[in-house]
Order: C-alpha cells, then structure tokens, then sequence
C-alpha cells in the first residue's frame, strides 16, 4: 500500500481485564467498565495488558487478520472469532459496520 492510516484518530481507554489477552485481540464489554476477548460483535482491540487492565484502541485505523474471503474496501459487517480474527457477519448475525481501506492475502485494514 503506497499510504499509510496508522496514527488517524487513534483513541483508546483502560479497561478492566481479568484473564489475560494478546494485543491486536478484538474485545468486547462484558460488564461496566470490564473488557474480554469478543465472540460475535466487537468494540475494539487490546494494544496491552498488565495485572487485570487492558488499554484499548476504539478508534483509529486497526489491521488485523481475517478467516473466510478477502473482504472487499468499502463498509463491510463484521464479527470476531475466538482466534482472535474478524470475519463477515452472518446473516442474522450482530456484527460490528467498519469502513474497510485495505486487504491483502491474509490481513484487513479497517477504521474503528
């Protein structure tokens, strides 16, 4: 990709985290003020965790990996896996709209 989105409107907040997750892990709140690793709909990713606490980005552009088809630029739907990837929503499924700005083999760029 000849442009670069890390940095845009990057925004992220401390969560409560009590199992231990991986950055670039999509997360979602499961409770006031606590975050575990997402299952279905998403509302951003882990940069870090430490003793029960995990900043997370919600804003800004994330890339991250993807099972199924190379996702198309555009708003696409998505849901995270438990591996830690995103993927199409199901239909019927709640998911997450995210502007999609790059795909290659194994990764999608996205703005949260």
């Amino acid at each position: 990709m000849d442009t670069a989105m890390n940095g845009f409107a990057e925004n992220a907040a401390t969560f409560r985290c009590e199992k231990q997750i991986a950055a670039g892990t999509p997360v979602m709140v499961t409770e006031s003020g606590v975050v575990a690793a997402a299952d279905g709909a998403f509302c951003g990713v882990a940069l870090s965790w430490r003793d029960g606490y995990a900043a997370v980005q919600l804003s800004g552009y994330v890339s991250l990996p993807y099972s199924g088809n190379q996702p198309a630029v555009g708003y696409q739907v998505f849901t995270a896996g438990t591996d830690g990837s995103v993927q199409a929503a199901a239909a019927g499924t709640d998911g997450v709209k995210r502007l999609v700005v790059d795909a290659d083999s194994t990764h999608v760029g996205f703005i949260l």
